[in-house]
């Protein structure tokens, strides 16, 4: 009889351990989409000009991808829950302060903190799931389960934002990660074990994840400036110039590196080329679509703040069946070369 109470009470718990991971996956990728929204009141109650609109997006996606493995690898040397919890706490403060932010710069400065605390937050939810799910059928039913959740949360973010936009102002996609992160943050020492550290030697490659993140930043800043220096002008092509130099200066970094970000060989396998080249592409245009779609369909087909903005894929539909949305759609294209190559890819 105690033994099936110890093991109703394992599993019990269990499961409130995943349900308060799937909700902090859930956060995270909320946090991606419900933004989109909001980026044209965002542009004119901040005075953002559109190539300072794109680092809204920008900022959290480099800060995000670019610490990613780093945070992987912190997670197996320092405990993942500690981690998970020091995540948490950052993303949260930068939601707090974006809600109140006055300037561009502000808000842009809390977004590129919030994918910092994101790229904290998720690589050590799948490693917690791991340990909490023992490997077999239970644990691929759990990552599963997370995968449904995080496209479950970019949807609803889309929906989330409108209301949101609607209602109480563009403030609050920001404000609504505050009570979900300290909920998260209390509950994580009840519900959650600490993992074990290894004694192995702690190397980080930190070098490494600051250089490609400033050469990335580079790269977008002179892809995002082209328009408006000129593409042959000197800022232009110093910037360009500099994220060249980062990037091959991070290669020889990882080559070097005892503990490298990335292990170059793994590039040998051709399936894993053909699936990052297709997740290059993919990813490309939906982050575009997630930049322009707002503007775009405000400015061309007059659709004002409202749950109409959900999902701004029923844009397409209606830019085909209209005869002057083919227009702005060339006019558009014309004019971002940058944003024409990507829907081309």
């Amino acid at each position: 009889m105690a033994v099936a109470s110890t093991t109703v009470q394992t599993v019990r718990r269990q499961r409130f351990a995943f349900a308060l991971l799937c909700l902090t996956q859930f956060m995270v990728v909320l946090d991606a989409s419900v933004v989109n929204v909001a980026l044209p009141s965002m542009q004119r109650d901040l005075g953002l000009s559109t190539q300072a609109l794109q680092w809204v997006v920008s900022a959290y996606s480099l800060t995000f991808g670019c610490f990613l493995l780093l945070s992987g690898r912190a997670g197996d040397l320092f405990g993942r829950r500690r981690l998970l919890m020091g995540g948490l706490v950052l993303f949260s403060l930068a939601s707090l302060a974006g809600g109140f932010a006055s300037s561009g710069i502000w808000f842009i400065t809390t977004r590129a903190i919030q994918g910092l605390g994101a790229t904290l937050v998720a690589p050590t939810t799948l490693s917690l799931t791991a340990t909490i799910f023992a490997e077999g059928p239970e644990r691929n039913r759990a990552f599963g389960v997370i995968g449904s959740i995080s496209s479950s949360a970019f949807a609803v973010g889309a929906l989330l934002g409108g209301l949101l936009v609607a209602g109480p102002g563009w403030r609050w996609v920001m404000f609504i990660n505050v009570p979900i992160g300290f909920l998260a943050i209390v509950l994580a020492p009840i519900l959650l074990q600490e993992s074990d550290a290894q004694a192995e030697r702690r190397h980080l490659d930190v070098p490494g994840a600051i250089i490609i993140t400033t050469g990335l930043i580079a790269l977008v800043a002179g892809l995002g400036e082209g328009n408006v220096l000129g593409w042959v002008s000197w800022q232009t092509i110093g910037l360009f110039l500099l994220a060249v130099v980062l990037i091959l200066a991070f290669v020889g970094i990882e080559l070097r590196s005892p503990a490298p970000l990335v292990r170059f060989g793994i590039f040998r396998l051709s399936t894993l080329r053909g699936a990052n080249l297709v997740a290059l592409f993919v990813l490309a245009v939906l982050s575009l679509c997630c930049l322009r779609l707002p503007s775009i369909c405000k400015g061309c087909l007059a659709i004002q703040r409202s749950t109409r903005d959900w999902p701004s894929y029923l844009w397409l539909w209606r830019s085909w069946r209209s005869r002057t949305s083919p227009r702005a759609w060339l006019l558009v294209l014309a004019s971002k070369p940058p944003s024409s190559a990507g829907w081309f890819l």
